[in-house]
């Protein structure tokens, strides 16, 4: 019996030493709840019930040596437990409703530490100085009976915002670089570094200015910076600089983080909270059968680098996310997994043009790039793992400009490509890149015009509908809807006709992309892509994809673009800004748009017309029935007097 005992033991022991491997491998292995809340004041969203949220911290550990972390950058040198493991944590955010739940969980990336999803869907406000879920808006997403759920992915971020928390690299140095913009005629400007200076002799660090990102870097006499500590400087312009010059610096930084745990974090919170075995904690949340993902701009970008670095599949190698929503992306992916990482910066056709994030490849479909020659597409991991999420791509006119979005569906030498079956695109005409419902036009600076104050709260909410039953019952949504998929429905934008407006036809400039030579500082630029946008009318109106009714039915000019004003690089791109140009009310020579009193009779004549179009997106899968009433009754104010 003693002889039996011990082979039992040995036994067990051996089965220990080979399963050692998997005990390694990246997990959650422990989930503090900090607190459980009701939320809303007791308030009911119908079969859901009421929201309670729950607050944590999500520990997880990773073995550097692990096959499915080996390409993150820095993982090697980062400090290690006793069993030789990378250990780092994140905050999370649930509210999971008391009542009938729909047994999906719908993950929220977080924007910079924020949550949109709620201004997105809900209609609610943004914070843009706290995470918060506070402002439910409409009760939209909890009427569903969603488990809601966010988590920290960036690092650095400020306290009141939902961050990563991943060890720093002792002794890692390197070149870093920042770009600054004034935008104003200050002498002297103070400006905070990404990282903190691993030497503060102002012999190892160099500043230029260039007044556009395509200039020549200089260094003219007046061009000067001190330190005021290892992460702040001070820049003194030189006389006669455009208030728009673009001052790069470029350092030694130390600092230096595995920021690419952003994406195990995330992979494995999902795959804790859905159920997935491998873990060493027990999930705070139950009955979780089908899972989403809405990445939002940054967050959008985040997504699409998840699901190319191949993290939808979870250590175990189960699919993390059913279904993904990569909203106002354009082709980028994110600065993220690399040793001085800036997730927080990403390319404009004036600000942060050079910075990491937007290299091959730009699709879901397969193509080879001439100009690298380069094979694959974003789903290449996701396939080899047969992990691959269904996918809803969506843009606005900003991301065609700003984002090289032609490159999600044409390849690189501008040919139509066909998307796998479980991707669909959908272009969301006229609209800028990010707007709260409710938004008006604003003068700001510094920008040439009143900015574009639509958002595409309506069309998100029927997409999200049609996501949710795309993966819980597999009922295919709308059709894709996004120029570029067929011949001729993109155009080089310098051949683009636009209208004549306050007595001038604009040209805008598109966001050039070339390939990049990141392996100098600052990189080096080799051959363009071709970047295309999609046509427009007489109206300066573009046209495919989805036709909102306030686009279909315009009683202005949309533009996902805006001009840099005067004295601050006049003639480029204003950042993310769209713009808005109300039509005149009667015919004006400086303007050859046809005047409103042309279209409508009245605004009874135009809100009838309004509503046929809403209904119109009901009848197509991109509006649900109860927001017609909401387009009609927040329509866009209608002159009642003529110039």
């Amino acid at each position: 019996m003693t002889h039996l005992r011990y082979l039992l033991a040995t036994t067990a022991a051996a089965s220990c030493l080979l399963l050692a491997p998997d005990a390694l491998e990246a997990r959650v292995t422990a989930f503090d709840i900090s607190s459980t809340t009701p939320m809303y004041d007791g308030r009911r969203f119908g079969k859901a019930g009421h929201i309670e949220r729950i607050e944590g911290i999500a520990h997880f550990a990773v073995a550097p040596d692990d096959e499915r972390v080996a390409h993150i950058d820095g993982l090697d040198r980062a400090p290690t437990n006793a069993d030789g493991e990378v250990e780092f944590s994140t905050e999370v955010v649930i509210l999971r409703p008391t009542g009938q739940g729909s047994g999906v969980l719908f993950y929220d990336v977080p924007n910079r530490g924020r949550n949109l999803s709620l201004a997105l869907l809900n209609l609610a406000g943004v914070d843009d100085d706290h995470f918060s879920v506070d402002d439910p808006g409409d009760g939209f997403q909890m009427r569903q009976g969603h488990t809601l759920v966010w988590s920290g992915w960036q690092a650095g971020l400020d306290d009141d915002m939902l961050a990563l928390d991943i060890p720093a690299l002792d002794g890692v140095t390197g070149p870093s670089r920042d770009e600054f913009i004034f935008d104003d005629t200050e002498t002297i400007h103070r400006e905070r570094l990404s990282y903190p200076a691993a030497s503060l002799d102002p012999k190892d660090a160099t500043l230029t200015v260039r007044p556009t990102p395509e200039a020549p870097r200089e260094t003219p006499d007046g061009l000067s910076f001190r330190y005021l500590d290892e992460q702040t400087i001070d820049i003194t312009r030189p006389a006669g600089q455009d208030a728009g010059a673009i001052y790069e610096f470029v350092y030694p930084a130390t600092g230096a983080r595995p920021a690419g745990l952003a994406f195990v974090a995330t992979s494995d919170l999902v795959s804790f909270l859905r159920g997935n075995p491998g873990h060493d904690a027990s999930s705070p949340i139950h009955h979780i059968d089908h899972t989403i993902g809405l990445g939002i701009s940054q967050s959008g970008r985040f997504l699409r680098d998840f699901i190319y670095q191949g993290f939808n599949a979870d250590a175990q190698g189960r699919q993390v996310f059913d279904g993904a929503m990569a909203h106002i992306a354009g082709s980028r992916k994110t600065f993220t997994n690399d040793r001085f990482a800036q997730p927080g910066r990403f390319s404009r056709q004036h600000e942060d043009h050079d910075f990491p994030g937007d290299q091959f490849p730009f699709s879901y479909a397969d193509t080879t790039d001439p100009l690298t020659g380069r094979t694959g597409s974003l789903l290449t991991a996701c396939r080899a793992t047969d992990t691959c999420p269904k996918l809803m791509h969506t843009d606005t006119s900003t991301e065609f400009w700003q984002g090289r979005a032609s490159l999600v569906s044409t390849s690189p030498w501008g040919a139509p490509l066909t998307m796998p079956d479980n991707v669909r695109l959908y272009f969301l005409a006229g609209m800028p890149h990010f707007n709260t419902w409710g938004t008006t036009p604003q003068d700001k600076a510094p920008c040439t015009y009143p900015t574009n104050p639509l958002s595409p709260a309506p069309t998100m909410r029927a997409l999200a509908s049609a996501m949710q039953a795309w993966v819980t019952e597999d009922t295919a949504p709308p059709a894709s809807a996004y120029p570029g998929l067929e011949p001729g429905t993109l155009i080089d934008p310098a051949v683009l006709h636009l209208p004549r407006v306050q007595g001038t036809v604009p040209t805008p400039p598109v966001n050039a992309l070339h390939v990049m030579d990141y392996r100098t500082t600052p990189p080096a630029a080799g051959a363009a892509y071709p970047v295309r946008v999609p046509n427009v009318d007489a109206d300066g109106l573009p046209q495919g994809g989805v036709q909102s009714p306030y686009v279909a039915v315009p009683v202005g000019t949309y533009w996902g673009w805006n001009l840099r004003d005067e004295g601050v690089a006049a003639g480029d791109l204003c950042s993310l800004n769209g713009s808005y140009l109300p039509f005149p009310a009667a015919p004006v020579e400086t303007d050859s748009r046809r005047p409103l009193d042309t279209r409508y009779k009245n605004r009874d004549d135009y809100l009838d017309a309004l509503r046929q179009a809403a209904n119109a997106q009901v009848m197509a899968g991109l509006m649900l029935p109860e927001d017609v009433s909401l387009v009609v009754e927040d329509a866009p104010a209608f002159p009642t007097h003529r110039h």
